[in-house]
């Protein structure tokens, strides 16, 4: 009875142990992606091909918005992109591909106030501003977008297309 009791004690340990790495392993929750879709972090020390400004705005009739909402890149090109959050409430600016974004927009539903630390996206609070330099060395369509809940609903997502 003993060396049952010690059996099943151990193999509680064991699966509270590993259940417990599991979920403090890397995963969409941490957002620790190591690969991007759209190419790779910038080198902010380098210069830059261009910079593009990103507005982030809510309009009277309730749209959400990013001004410009498509951008053209030239394939190998180090961009900077200047995101200006000119609206009441906080919004995001996540860079990847329409299917990562439909994941991460599916985490963010679970929670909404997430912290976010991938160099291809930033969150930013009414009037804020932040930067991000992003080497595209991929060609393809990608996709930027708001997924705080709802915003990606009301028109907040953009288009990059890089040739």
């Amino acid at each position: 009875m003993k060396l049952r009791l010690s059996t099943l004690m151990g193999a509680a340990a064991a699966l509270a142990l590993s259940t417990t790495l599991a979920l403090a392993g890397p995963g969409e929750a941490g957002h620790s992606h190591r690969t991007f879709a759209a190419g790779e972090p910038g080198d902010p020390k380098k210069p830059v091909a261009r910079t593009i400004e990103v507005t982030m705005k809510e309009t009277e009739d309730a749209k959400m918005l990013f001004e410009p909402n498509k951008v053209e890149i030239k394939r190998g090109d180090q961009v900077k992109f200047v995101l200006k959050n000119h609206g009441q409430v906080d919004h995001e600016f996540m860079l990847d591909t329409v299917e990562r974004n439909a994941k991460h927009k599916i985490a963010m539903e679970k929670n909404p106030d997430m912290e976010h630390d991938d160099p291809n996206g930033k969150r930013l609070a009414p009037k804020g501003s932040n930067e991000i330099v992003w080497r595209f060395t991929k060609a393809g369509t990608f996709e930027f977008a708001c997924l705080i809940p709802g915003h990606y609903e009301s028109g907040m997502h953009g288009t990059v297309v890089v040739k």
